[in-house]
């Protein structure tokens, strides 16, 4: 389950887990212009842990969930 929400400067996704014991804790997404950054409570820390990806550091990862194993590189766009 997932919920939507679009803040002032930011759309925040929320991604619940579901199904057997052990559950993980909601991660929340924050897009902004700038960057995404993931965020999840660690309850062996009792803190929120955060890692912040640029924009390219996100389509990366987006290109990458439908690549075979290897090491890849954008080309940059010729203007």
């Amino acid at each position: 389950m997932f919920s939507i929400e679009h803040e002032f400067d930011s759309t925040v996704v929320t991604l619940v887990d579901e199904g057997p014991a052990p559950l993980q804790e909601d991660v929340a997404i924050n897009a902004f212009e700038e960057c995404i950054t993931i965020e999840q409570y660690d309850p062996r820390t009792d803190r929120m842990q955060k890692i912040t990806l640029s924009m390219s550091q996100l389509r990366d990862l987006g290109a990458a969930l439908d690549l075979p194993e290897g090491v890849y590189k954008f080309a940059e766009a010729v203007r």
